[in-house]
């Protein structure tokens, strides 16, 4: 199991944390050096470091959700606690050994205590914001021109969101913003791609609430989706894959969530709407694999539509890009990235994806992946912001 293999490297690291600190904190007072003091942040700290661990082996609610909720903030304050100390360290040994400020100023007391405490009030100041804005969901708004037909229609305004991750930092709030949003738009669709749960149903503190919430959605067409990669039952530790026994990942009450919040579940399947386009959405690769599924290519899958309507595809991950664009799609629609959510993954994301982000056309085919209005782990978004967006879709005569 990952989790056990990564186990010491983070041991070491929150070994390497609590050191800097207790160095840092006896610099800054003499009464922070006193058995006291250390005895009861050592016991905070062990607590925090340890929530991986306990919000797994503790099942029983409320302490388990508590637990859960606060492995999430843990998470993300402590991948900045790691990264802020590794930049101020490695500062001070490019200093040492690039002579730019005298040695003897780098020994001194004053200067580790005050970089320090720079390093201390950006670590906050960091995570507090990703903490507050991670509830914020904007609006950004696209335009694509399909060279076909619309039948109908014209002009299709269409509502993309995904990675509701609804769970312990997710819940009717961020549902009831996100809806809001929409309404405002006056859409014809709305498309979710995939991730409505983070792998356990029973995270989802108010789902009759949350149910009430999603029903008002409006829209010309109605609310379609499909499955994402967490979007099945599974026990996770620390964030990695605990083998589930007999290798049950089905949970019936998801099914039952969508449809009792009027959204229909295309899983590798299409419809066609107003007799002017068709809305196919594709299997997740990964749930695909654990369900134990067949996943349609997407030549199988668009091949007995009518090409000379307007395709529109819902795919949870933003993969195949060309061979979708080869199969017919005039429009993908995904999720999944988060656009890397937090500062430095919104970096690394644009290396690990065609298209983590925003708008990018394929041939004749336009891609469009949000960041997501949930967040998956550490419960902040820094650098990315959790959107709504709003895609008007404009066909030839």
């Amino acid at each position: 199991m990952l989790a056990i293999i990564l186990a010491p490297f983070y041991l070491l690291i929150n070994f390497y944390v609590v050191r800097w600190i207790i160095r840092w904190t006896g610099a800054c007072h003499r009464h922070l050096k006193s058995r006291p003091f250390r005895a009861v942040f050592l016991s905070i700290y062990i607590f925090m470091c340890l929530t991986p661990l306990t919000s797994y082996l503790v099942s029983a609610n409320p302490w388990h959700s508590y637990l859960k909720r606060l492995f999430n903030y843990w998470l993300g304050t402590f991948l900045y606690i790691v990264l802020i100390i590794l930049i101020f360290d490695l500062g001070r040994f490019l200093l040492k050994h690039t002579r730019w400020i005298k040695n003897e100023t780098l020994a001194l007391r004053r200067t580790f205590v005050i970089s320090g405490g720079a390093a201390a009030c950006l670590i906050i100041g960091l995570s507090a914001y990703g903490i507050i804005h991670e509830h914020r969901v904007y609006v950004n708004h696209y335009e694509a021109k399909v060279e076909k037909s619309g039948g109908r229609l014209d002009h299709l305004r269409i509502a993309l969101t995904a990675d509701l991750h609804l769970g312990y930092s997710i819940g009717t709030y961020h549902v009831k913003s996100m809806v809001d949003k929409i309404n405002a738009e006056n859409v014809d669709l709305v498309c979710i791609a995939g991730d409505f749960f983070d792998n356990e149903y029973d995270a989802v503190l108010y789902p009759e609430k949350t149910i009430s919430i999603l029903k008002k959605i409006k829209s010309t067409y109605g609310v379609y989706a499909c499955w994402g990669n967490h979007d099945f039952k599974e026990k996770l530790l620390a964030g990695f894959t605990v083998p589930v026994k007999n290798g049950q990942h089905t949970d019936t009450r998801m099914d039952d969530f969508l449809k009792k919040s009027g959204i229909r579940l295309l899983d590798d399947k299409s419809v066609l709407i107003d007799d002017s386009f068709y809305l196919t959405g594709r299997k997740d690769p990964q749930r695909s694999k654990k369900m134990k599924e067949n996943r349609l290519s997407p030549e199988d899958l668009l091949k007995d539509l009518d090409h000379d309507k307007p395709i529109l595809v819902i795919d949870h991950q933003p993969k195949q890009l060309q061979e979708l664009a080869d199969a017919g799609c005039d429009i993908d629609l995904s999720g999944h990235t988060h656009d890397g959510q937090m500062f430095p993954g919104n970096l690394t994301t644009k290396l690990m994806w065609e298209n983590s982000c925003g708008e990018l056309k394929k041939d004749n085919m336009y891609s469009y992946v949000t960041s997501g209005v949930g967040i998956w782990g550490p419960a902040m978004r820094v650098g990315t912001d959790a959107e709504v967006m709003i895609i008007d879709v404009y066909f030839s005569e």
